[in-house]
């Protein structure tokens, strides 16, 4: 499967760096519609020593980041923009989010992110991430743009 963007290119639409840059690779962008992204989730990260540390588990807070993340890097390649454009999209709301299946390292996260409705500023979307086929969270986000 060719990868439609690799980290260099998510670098350019995501402010985050390390260690709260939370996807690692967008497979499918469909602009104004939907993304699909991969986050590798590794014991290298620093959240797992102090987080269940004899149980590592991501937390459930960082899969929805991880959901948020790929919905900006959406908003952004919809609007042709980016953070160098001065403005930058800020999670705004959340709803729904339901937590079914826990994520450990070694574990990877297909992040499904659709627009439910979307302007230039404000965006309702359906995120869902799957570890495999099976269902790790889900959650309505909203996203909301900020000039800077």
């Amino acid at each position: 499967m060719n990868t439609v963007m690799d980290i260099q290119e998510i670098l350019k639409y995501l402010p985050h760096r390390y260690p709260f840059l939370l996807i690692d690779r967008v497979i499918e962008i469909k602009k104004g519609e939907s993304i699909i992204a991969i986050k590798n989730v590794t014991m290298n990260e620093a959240y797992f020593e102090g987080h269940f540390p004899n149980y590592p588990v991501l937390p459930g807070v960082l899969i929805l980041e991880s959901l948020a993340q790929a919905a900006a890097v959406l908003a952004y390649k919809s609007t042709d923009s980016s953070p160098n454009d001065g403005s930058i999209y800020l999670f705004a709301g959340i709803d729904k989010a339901r937590f079914r299946r826990i994520v450990i390292p070694g574990d990877q996260l297909r992040l499904e992110v659709k627009v439910l409705r979307g302007k230039r500023d404000i965006w309702k979307l359906e995120g869902s991430a799957y570890v495999g086929d099976e269902l790790a969270c889900s959650a309505e986000l909203l996203s909301a743009r900020k000039e800077g």
